[in-house]
């Protein structure tokens, strides 16, 4: 007697597939070939004029480097707080929980220009830091500010599943055995962490890189300065120079690739060799 066949919800491999490829084609790789199509239009010459400028590259450098600087320190600060609110209970948790996901639902002009009246020199913050003659506001740093507020709460909602999921019968067993605070985390939270970690990490970066909206109000736009990358696009999109925008964007689409390429290859060998130790 043969056993029933299984009944699935979806059609199949073949019909999901293809309906997968004609979404993304026709919602990822056309506009992507799109840029590129369009930047080809100019010859090698006014190519590296208009994407490898002094000022564009100094954009790049602001653009790219505030990015990957915001990621790493919502690297470290998200994994805190997403323990906390895991392993602890404390007054307004669930308040700190909803602020999490504050930058997800506010609008980023909003959002650029509350971090620009509190760190301006006579804001909140920045008149606490403007007598240690420390500025912020329209300052690479301010670019730095907004990028960590934006993607703090990638990191956060990527590794708080994975820490609600994880037994801490792991953790006394491994106290059991003599190992202290830093040995248990780090050869047994942390391993198991790690995927979740750097997916948050590769998730920030993304979301800095093409962030504009709550940027520009705090970074001053001041060219070779606080000016980031997107905004240069925009200035070239408003002198109708479609050119000179869409070669500035190929060369962040084919960096900013390389770059979470890379992350994914590390995050990969870090959950292969999470599996062989487990």
């Amino acid at each position: 007697m043969s056993l029933p066949r299984s009944r699935r919800v979806l059609p199949g491999f073949t019909p999901t597939l293809l309906w997968t490829l004609i979404w993304l084609t026709a919602v990822v790789l056309l506009p992507l070939s799109a840029v590129f199509l369009k930047a080809s239009s100019l010859n090698a010459a006014a190519f590296a004029d208009a994407a490898f400028s002094p000022r564009v590259l100094a954009s790049y450098r602001l653009s790219f480097g505030a990015s990957l600087i915001a990621a790493s320190i919502n690297t470290v600060f998200g994994v805190i707080l997403a323990w906390n609110l895991v392993r602890y209970d404390f007054p307004g948790k669930r308040a700190v929980d909803a602020l999490v996901d504050l930058p997800f639902a506010l609008p980023t002009a909003v959002a650029g220009i509350a971090l620009s009246a509190l760190y301006s020199p006579n804001g909140w913050i920045g008149g606490l830091l403007a007598p240690f003659g420390i500025k912020v506001a329209f300052t690479p740093l301010g670019v730095l500010v907004a990028l960590i507020f934006i993607g703090l709460p990638f990191v956060v909602r990527t590794v708080q599943p994975i820490l609600e999921d994880f037994d801490t019968e792991y953790e006394e067993a491994a106290a059991s055995l003599g190992a202290g605070r830093l040995a248990t985390a780090r050869h047994v939270i942390l391993p198991a962490l790690m995927p979740a970690v750097a997916t948050g990490f590769a998730m920030a970066f993304a979301r800095a890189v093409g962030e504009y909206g709550s940027v520009i109000f705090i970074a001053g736009n001041i060219p070779k300065v606080s000016e980031i990358t997107p905004l240069l696009i925009i200035t070239k999109l408003e002198q109708y120079d479609y050119a000179g925008a869409t070669a500035i964007a190929a060369v962040m689409l084919v960096v900013s690739f390389i770059l979470l390429l890379i992350i994914n290859l590390l995050q990969a060998r870090v959950a292969a060799r999470g599996s062989r130790h487990a």
